[in-house]
């Protein structure tokens, strides 16, 4: 017999619709039953692709004598952390408080009035490892509730006068200066793994937002460091096994130094962050491996992410047949036989597959050695060689999908969409692709169309048909900035309309004058034991840095002072807590360059059909430009100069397509030749002074090793 979470929409509630618990999702029904009983509440809180939440589920939801304690003594509600991140971040810290660290699956008991008083995060079936069986900890933890209430509630009230502390922001409004990135710069530089790139030296992230950063930085100052520390980075995780070098896309992380062995999730915002920085790094390095990172992960999202209706699902699991990774690992035999034995042996040769593996006794594909050295030991050219790789790795995909798929977890989320909205419209102008462009223009109508409500209420999750609760800061963020990537991408009007529109809501519904801030719920939100705010910049930036970053962009694509002078105020808020920890902040740093720098403001007026307006075009987009707006419009009578301050005036010269480049109501002579408007925009890229044989811009102190057959 089902539970309640049968008629859920989220993929992972409805994994667990079968279970003997009797599960509840959060709301009203089993809140009140809870203070109704003065029963204790058990809150799980996880995600479909979250593999320990799949083993606690096996070993301990789904044993009927487990779910019969858990039953009898609890009102068990199960949470998907996409679709609440406030109710996640909210409990989060209370388990941090509690136990020292957090992580999922997230395991709190609550007082039916929501005060959490004991929480961590998995518990196995028997005492293990130093961690109690969970049938004791839900035992002991009911019996402390019933027998020492008293001390329960006085606990419960000191982490709920904890959380509200966290929650009671206090930032300066001293002045941003450019000697604040610097700082910033510095202190991310030691920290920079110098043979793997990345941070830190076990478990590995992807760090988008602080190498986007780092890319500004060396674009604006001309520190070859900076690029350097990008340049090492996206190379050693591009050939790393934490790129499906078969189906392209990235996994979640890195389980080793070496970005060799993944885990196997993969992430919807993770690959529309990569994709940009790539997509970047390509613009600023001009290295052809980037761009192919780009397009084949794009290719991944648009082949098995995207749903009919326009739409992008959230995640592929890591798990399937009941093991981690086995959907993406090979044996050398099946390689062989499905290829050949010359192109298999060569396959075999590239990415690293031996007969014994490097992951549980089969092969997580990795480039040991860079392409260009294989092809000296192949004796053939590059051309050859990535042609006869490309047609063995779409043998190998139509293979693989036929094998058992990982779960997909097949919700759409309005801010992970317009984060991948974003990339390809960005992506179409900068490589001339006009399938991501229709990609990028169907997701933003269906976004616009599927998940607002009747009152224009921007909505945070939909799946088959049904959209509901309410966006939370980050929905609406991404979704202005991925707007106004897409109106820079076609010059359509609509979509920096609804940009605007947009923003205004956002400001109504999030900012805070009185503390200079951005709630990541509206005002319009059911009330919880805090407010909760997010500043620092994890796996997706802050909804209040893109917030940020993208009321910057606004405001200087349409001239309305009360944008910039927000993101002003609400970056001087947090300068000391970015200075402090610049890599939790990444995302703020490249808001403050944007904001300390003085953007250039492209007009190009011509119809895009014409080769001369996309010559201009291709020349704004050929260089990394991070601060810049660009506008445009077909002719010089289009009515929408009328509505755009930057288009008034702006005419054909000698009825040829034509540029106009300004800075701080300042415009230069128009131009119609793409040379002279890469010279107004100061685009010619700067040399740097060390460059290895590998194609590595490096410092002399450092030294790269070839990636071994093991990944050590």
């Amino acid at each position: 017999m089902p539970n309640r979470l049968i008629d859920e929409t989220s993929p992972y509630l409805q994994q667990h619709a079968n279970n003997p618990v009797e599960w509840y999702p959060w709301g009203p029904e089993a809140l009140q039953r809870a203070a109704k009983e003065d029963k204790p509440i058990f809150l799980s809180i996880g995600y479909a692709a979250c593999h320990w939440c799949h083993v606690m589920e096996r070993e301990s939801f789904e044993d009927p004598e487990v779910a019969a304690v858990m039953n009898r003594l609890f009102v068990c509600i199960k949470v998907d952390r996409e679709e609440r991140p406030d109710l996640d971040a909210i409990y989060m810290q209370a388990v941090v408080a509690v136990s020292g660290s957090g992580g999922w699956p997230m395991s709190v008991f609550l007082t039916p009035d929501l005060k959490p008083f004991y929480g961590g995060t998995y518990f196995p079936p028997e005492d293990r490892g130093g961690m109690p069986a969970f049938r004791k900890v839900l035992e002991s933890t009911e019996s402390a509730y019933r027998k020492r209430n008293n001390e329960v509630v006085a606990s419960a009230d000191q982490i709920v006068d904890h959380l509200k502390q966290n929650a009671a922001f206090q930032g300066d409004q001293e002045p941003l200066t450019t000697e604040m990135l610097d700082t910033a710069f510095k202190r991310l530089a030691p920290n920079i793994d110098t043979e793997w790139g990345g941070f830190g030296t076990s478990i590995k992230f992807p760090q988008p937002m602080v190498h986007e950063f780092l890319l500004r930085y060396g674009n604006s100052t001309g520190e070859p460091m900076a690029q350097v520390m990008v340049d090492l980075t996206l190379d050693r995780m591009l050939r790393g096994g934490i790129y499906d070098h078969v189906g392209g896309g990235f996994h979640r992380y890195s389980v080793d130094q070496a970005w060799l062995v993944p885990h196997f999730e993969k992430m919807l915002y993770d690959n529309a962050l990569l994709i940009r920085l790539y997509l970047h790094a390509y613009q600023a390095l001009a290295r052809p491996e980037y761009r192919r990172v780009v397009e084949e992960t794009a290719e991944y999202v648009l082949r098995d992410m995207r749903d009919a209706s326009g739409g992008f699902y959230t995640a592929l699991d890591a798990d399937s047949e009941g093991e981690e990774g086995i959907f993406y690992t090979w044996k050398k035999p099946e390689l062989i036989e499905a290829l050949g034995p010359e192109a298999g042996e060569l396959f075999c040769k590239v990415y690293g597959v031996t007969e014994n593996g490097n992951f549980e006794g089969a092969s997580i594909l990795f480039l040991p050695q860079e392409l260009s050295k294989m092809v000296v030991e192949r004796y053939m050219d590059e051309e050859t060689l990535l042609a006869q790789l490309a047609e063995s790795k779409a043998k190998l995909l139509k293979l693989r999908n036929e094998r058992v798929w990982p779960l997909r977890d097949e919700k759409v989320l309005t801010g992970w969409n317009a984060l991948m909205l974003g990339s390809l419209a960005e992506a179409a102008s900068v490589l001339g692709r006009p399938d991501y462009l229709e990609a990028a223009a169907a997701n933003a109508t269906f976004l616009l169309d599927s998940l607002k409500n009747t009152d224009g209420r921007l909505l945070r999750t939909y799946r088959d048909g049904k959209a509901k609760l309410n966006g939370y800061l980050e929905d609406y963020a991404f979704l202005v900035d991925g707007l106004i990537t897409l109106y820079e991408a076609t010059f359509e009007h609509k979509w920096l309309l609804e940009a605007q529109k947009l923003a205004e809501s956002m400001l109504d519904l999030f900012w805070d004058a009185d503390t200079a801030s951005f709630y990541t719920t509206g005002h319009d939100h059911e009330e919880l034991l805090v407010r909760p705010q997010e500043f620092s910049d994890n796996a997706l930036p802050s909804g209040a840095s893109a917030a940020t970053l993208a009321l910057l962009r606004l405001g200087s694509l349409i001239g309305t002072p009360k944008y910039a002078e927000t993101a002003q105020t609400a970056l001087r808020a947090m300068r000391s807590t970015m200075m402090a920890q610049p890599v939790g902040y990444g995302h703020w740093l490249c808001a403050m360059d944007f904001a300390l720098s003085t953007p250039k403001e492209v007009v190009i007026v011509g119809d895009r059909s014409d080769e001369g307006t996309m010559a201009l075009l291709n020349a704004v987009y050929s260089r990394f430009l991070p601060n810049k707006v660009v506008a445009g419009m077909t002719s010089e009578d289009d009515p929408i100069a009328e509505e755009l301050g930057l288009l008034e005036g702006r005419v054909l010269i000698g009825g040829r397509p034509t540029a106009y480049v300004c800075q701080n109501y300042a415009c230069q002579m128009p131009v119609t030749d793409p040379e002279a408007l890469l010279e107004q925009l100061g685009a010619e890229s700067d040399s740097l002074d060390v460059v290895s044989q590998s194609g590595y811009l490096l410092p002399p102190k450092w030294k790269l090793n070839p990636i071994s057959e093991a990944g050590e």
